[in-house]
């Protein structure tokens, strides 16, 4: 593997983690929405990660966002019979997005995202300490 290639694993780790950064700051933003029907109400979403394969070396190439996908977690139904959208039996439907878990997630994700900057940044230095070795 080249020192290169660190450069795309980590460009490509940096940007999977902004997908997820800003899925789960979405998530956090709806979490309080309101519906009167479960087919107009918020799912909490998350991205789905695949490795990227280079399939002339066999090795890891990065990662890969395949997509965003809703969560199929039942949505929560609160009774507020006073509510302007409340159903006719007094029900209003609330997003299935768990705040400890989506502040779990952002956490990780930030995590994540330093870690490889900082992988960006190592390399970096090493590639031009090398560029150094010649002088």
């Amino acid at each position: 593997m080249s020192l290169f290639n660190v450069f795309d694993i980590s460009g490509s780790a940096l940007r999977a983690q902004a997908i997820r950064l800003n899925t789960t700051a979405g998530n956090m933003a709806n979490i309080d929405s309101i519906s009167s029907s479960t087919a107009t109400t918020y799912r909490a979403r998350q991205p789905v990660f695949a490795a990227q394969l280079d399939a002339a070396e066999g090795e890891s190439g990065g990662v890969e966002v395949l997509g965003i996908v809703e969560s199929q977690a039942p949505l929560r139904r609160e009774y507020r019979p006073d509510h302007p959208l409340a159903d006719s039996q007094g029900y209003v439907n609330l997003p299935n997005v768990n705040p400890v878990e989506e502040m779990a997630n952002m956490i990780s994700a930030s995590r994540s995202y330093q870690s490889n900057v900082e992988v960006f940044n190592t390399s970096k230095q090493m590639l031009m300490r090398t560029l150094s070795l010649g002088e």
